[in-house]
């Protein structure tokens, strides 16, 4: 096993797309560990000179590139795995999740939202939230400091190449935009190979969020992440997963995906059955009762385009 550190800066991010023609900037051998660096905030969402706040100069940098921005979400890779071929599978183990920054912003953003008509807004609704990077707190302007509870937001690898290229404002096949709080250190993100070498990006730093994010933002931060990533390959002509799916320290997860968020729930039952039936070897009828029974359903996020919803079962049930 390698350790690599990989950067954020001019040279290995992209900002928010996803495309199976971005060369990779990093390429490893599966059972890796790399620590990667995320920084956040697109030009006008910045901190104020003067309010005591740091701004990384490899922001100002990244801002100073001039780089074609597709969505603002600020990706740093993509990491490139020897021998990871379509019909493999990546699992991504996010083993350590820092705070970068000594500040974040959150966003309320006109007709945008869970509420849109709630907020009728003539600009953005920015404010900016300080850090504190050693108690891992923030402190919101109009009252409570709360802890942090740190997760990368955008999480993926290249799409089909059919697909071209992709916004990461909505989760799909791939991952993206998952915006999924339960995906914190310790957990493990499995992924759908779908070019040669995968080519993982992360990014979209959320020091704080809620299950829904309902005003489109979270705590919207630079964090360094450690993973490591380990390649499964296929066995046989099908694929090893069709859609992300991740363990937490105490849960098996499935997701769904849909601009209707009932579809987004039968996507994430059906891949649950799918998961059940793998591991207990039961008829699909027996893992529905069991999943009704000792699975939990939750809404992951409304303001991504695609909804998501994700399932946890316990890992005491499977055994």
């Amino acid at each position: 096993m390698s350790e690599h550190v990989l950067k954020a800066g001019p040279e290995t991010i992209v900002w928010g797309r996803f495309s199976a023609e971005t060369p990779p900037v990093l390429t490893i051998t599966s059972g890796d560990r790399v620590v990667v660096e995320t920084l956040s905030g697109p030009p006008g969402l910045l901190p104020p000179e003067g309010n005591g706040m740091t701004v990384a100069p490899a922001l100002h940098a990244i801002h100073a590139a001039n780089l074609p921005i597709r969505f603002g979400h600020l990706l740093t890779g993509p990491i490139a795995i020897e021998g990871a071929e379509p019909g493999d599978m990546l699992e991504v183990r996010i083993e350590a999740i820092e705070p970068g920054a000594d500040w974040g912003f959150n966003a309320i953003v006109p007709f945008e939202g869970t509420l849109p008509e709630d907020f009728i807004l003539p600009d953005l609704d920015l404010m900016h939230i300080p850090i504190d990077i050693e108690k891992k707190t923030c402190a919101l302007p109009f009252g409570p400091e709360l802890p942090l509870a740190p997760f990368f937001g955008v999480m993926g690898v290249a799409p089909p190449p059919i697909y071209g290229e992709l916004s990461s404002r909505e989760p799909r096949l791939h991952g993206g935009n998952l915006d999924n709080k339960d995906l914190g250190a310790g957990s493990t993100l499995f992924l759908p190979v779908f070019v040669p070498g995968a080519n993982f990006l992360v990014g979209d730093g959320h020091g704080l969020q809620g299950h829904g994010e309902v005003c489109v933002t979270a705590l919207e931060t630079a964090l360094t992440g450690t993973f490591t990533f380990v390649l499964h390959k296929k066995t046989g002509t099908e694929p090893r997963i069709g859609l992300p799916r991740a363990e937490t320290p105490n849960a098996y997860m499935t997701m769904g995906f849909s601009a209707d968020l009932d579809e987004a729930m039968r996507i994430a039952v059906r891949e649950m059955l799918d998961l059940i039936t793998e591991r207990l070897g039961i008829t699909r009828s027996e893992a529905y009762r069991l999943a009704s029974l000792a699975a939990d359903f939750h809404v992951t996020q409304t303001v991504n385009g695609q909804n998501g919803i994700h399932g946890l079962l316990p890992k005491s049930v499977i055994g």
